[in-house]
């Protein structure tokens, strides 16, 4: 639906000169609980706030969560187990875990499915690409018994199997297709392409997805799933790009994973609500992202995306003064589009005026009248002279202080 808001904004991303992207809505599977806490720098948070995230990602109406590897330790089969049975208590989102193709970590994922009473969906992974196979002295040959004997005890236990080729971004189209193969034909309902060491481009993401479809899937019952790492600082843009061929992309909250991340979920959402993909409430986003940062120990730059501090913020005199003139009409949709692409209340949050160095007089007026000040002209020059002379932003306290005498 076309408001009038959108008539004072001409669209290039819509202009249609050039190729439009294909963008689509698609499934989304949150990796914050398993990929998200292999990050070098993370803490991993206690099972309440594990459960608090689950339901969030269920708000946010995100399909399905890796809740851990059951291979790892008895310690995270039984988180396992628990996170498992708290997705019952939720509307849509499902389980699935990561296992290696090892027998070891197949049997731990069958007993935690009986112990949960949930068919956790299975994500068994391999390294595919020839450097990997290389460092590991894999045969392909080997790699191959060991992919069907674990999808097919998988599948006759009655859980349902996503296999995944590790470092598929950096692997042959020979190998790919055969591994694949063999995993549907024992059972496998989903493969999953996965830029494991952030090597892809969006052009390699597409390329690549459409070589799946074209070369793998050939029209069978298989759905195909996108992973992607931010190693080239890639991973929103590629996730993405693989939604116009992908049935389902990964991410997790704020980025976090291996080395410096995967695709960021809460950026993928904020995109594909701009886009109008999707139409629902963001709101849960600014509780999710806390979450993690606070009980991870991951602090969000002031700059991030849509979530960071400054994301809403300003000093500038220019700018503020055309957020200030349309909050002046009472118009919250213009002042939140007047200087930004991402309109803060879709997230529960709002424009924010300062002061500071590079602040006009209607920073400083604005400010007054907003924490219940007369701006009179001692006062607005005193605050003004104040902020010129900073290096830096006032606080709240430093300004009311100021406006007192």
């Amino acid at each position: 639906m076309r408001s009038e808001l959108e008539d004072l904004i001409y669209d290039w991303n819509r202009d249609g000169r050039a190729a439009r992207a294909d963008y689509r809505a698609v499934e989304l599977d949150d990796e914050t609980l398993r990929d998200g806490l292999q990050s070098p720098s993370v803490r991993n948070p206690p099972l309440a706030v594990k459960k608090r995230l689950l339901q969030l990602m269920d708000q946010l109406g995100i399909d399905s969560a890796d809740i851990g590897l059951p291979g790892a330790s008895p310690q995270a089969r039984e988180t396992i187990v628990a996170l498992a049975k708290e997705t019952t208590t939720l509307r849509t989102l499902k389980p699935n875990c990561a296992v290696r193709t090892h027998p070891d970590d197949v049997r731990g994922a069958i007993e935690a499915s009986v112990a949960a009473g949930v068919p956790i969906e299975c994500c068994a992974f391999i390294g595919s690409s020839p450097i990997r196979r290389f460092a590991e002295d894999w045969s392909l040959d080997t790699m191959l018994r060991s992919v069907e004997t674990s999808v097919t005890t998988l599948v006759k236990a009655g859980l349902p199997v996503m296999f995944v080729t590790e470092d598929t971004t950096r692997a042959d189209p020979e190998t790919l297709r055969t591994l694949y193969d063999v995993a549907i034909g024992a059972g496998a309902k989903r493969i999953c392409v996965s830029d494991t060491t952030g090597h892809a481009t969006p052009e390699g993401v597409r390329n690549l997805l459409t070589f799946v479809r074209d070369d793998v899937v050939r029209g069978r019952a298989v759905k195909v799933d996108y992973h992607g790492h931010n190693d080239r600082g890639l991973g929103t843009i590629n996730g993405l790009t693989a939604t116009a061929l992908a049935d389902r992309v990964h991410g997790c909250a704020l980025g976090i994973g291996e080395r410096v991340g995967n695709t960021s979920m809460d950026q993928l959402l904020v995109n594909l609500r701009l886009w109008g993909l999707i139409d629902r409430d963001l709101t849960p986003l600014t509780e999710y992202v806390a979450l993690v940062a606070e009980h991870c120990g991951v602090p969000i730059p002031p700059n991030y995306p849509a979530m960071g501090a400054d994301a809403f913020r300003t000093g500038t005199g220019v700018h503020a003064a055309a957020v200030i003139k349309a909050l002046r009409k009472k118009d919250r949709a213009l002042a939140d589009r007047v200087y930004s692409a991402v309109p803060a209340s879709v997230l529960g949050r709002a424009q924010r005026i300062e002061v500071g160095p590079m602040s006009g007089e209607s920073n400083v007026v604005y400010w007054l009248e907003s924490h219940g000040f007369e701006p009179t002209r001692e006062r607005i020059a005193r605050l003004f002279d104040a902020a010129k002379d900073s290096d830096r932003l006032l606080t709240d306290e430093e300004l009311a202080k100021l406006a007192l005498p």
